[in-house]
Formats: C-alpha cells, structure tokens, sequence
C-alpha cells in the first residue's frame, strides 16, 4: 500500500511542496537498509540557499551523485488554450558532467504532454542564466494542469532562482 503525503520543509520557499511517499512494510528478505536520516543515502539534496541568488531572499540548490528529475511546481485549474505557455527560470550550475533544462509537462484532454529545453541548458560551470521551454496550445487544446520540472543529466550541483510560467499569444 502507497500513499503520498506533502510536506513542507522548513525554510523552504512557499510554492515549494514536497510529496512524501509512505509504504505499508512488506514481509520478505531485507537485501539493503537506507539510512534516511542523515541524507547521505539519497545521492540528491534540496535546500533553500539564501546567499545564492538572483533576485528574492534565496534560491533552490540541488546536489545530485546522479541523473534526476526534480518537480519545482505544479500549476493546477488553468484551462487556457490556443497560447503559447513559456516556463521559465534564472539556472546556475556546476556540473562535473553532463547538462540541466527545464522541463514542463501539460495535462491536455486527459494526456501528458511534454516539452524539454534541451537546446536552452547549462553545462559545466556557469554563472545564472536564463532558461525557458515553451509549449504551444492550438484552440481547443486546454490544458488543466502544468507541472515544471528541473531535469539534471549529469552529476553535481544546479540552483534555480526566479521561476515563471508565462502566457503569450501565438503571434
């Protein structure tokens, strides 16, 4: 039995929601045992950075040993269409391989739809740098919910600082 719980963390920054995922313990063999409370085991960390920032009191850093998706928000009960939505955000990073973009997924017409900004992303070392993907909605195409994601491929640390979904005309 799987459920999902959201947690705020401490400090964190207000749109910021964590979903914690709670299991029924099953019966079986223990092959590995985690130790979850001091974070070493996880291979990625969040936190609120407050003297790395663009703009506002802070930023979000993120510390991967390996590839990861991390949902920044979602944006729920917009029935928007024939626009053009732009996700957009200010990416610093310092990869010792590999990129990060941003991705958006729209839920439209009961599917899921993505759009992934891998011709705007960061590399290496570098400083903030604006990052965006757009997704282009037809008439009749509404989409019900977004949801905005920071994709790492790669190993080590990327901040996000001033993130927005935008709509703009498709002219």
């Amino acid at each position: 039995m799987k459920s999902y719980l959201p947690a705020l963390i401490p400090g964190s920054l207000p749109m910021l929601v964590f979903w914690v995922s709670c299991f029924t313990a099953a019966s079986g063999e223990v092959i590995e045992e985690f130790a979850l409370e001091d974070g070493r085991s996880l291979g990625t960390s969040i936190a609120v950075d407050r003297s790395t920032k663009i703009n506002g009191s802070g930023s979000v850093r993120i510390e991967t040993l390996w590839p990861t998706s991390i949902c920044l928000a979602e944006v729920a009960g917009l029935e928007i269409d024939e626009a053009k939505l732009v996700y957009q955000a200010q990416v610093k990073s310092q990869l010792s391989e590999g990129v990060a973009y941003l991705e958006m997924w729209c839920h439209v017409g009961g599917g899921r739809y993505f759009s992934r900004g891998k011709d705007s992303a960061v590399q290496g070392s570098s400083d903030w740098t604006p990052l965006e993907t757009p997704f282009f909605l037809q008439k009749g195409q509404t989409v019900e919910k977004v949801t905005l994601n920071l994709v790492i491929e790669g190993i080590g640390t990327v901040w996000v600082d001033d993130a927005s979904l935008v709509r703009q005309s498709l002219e």
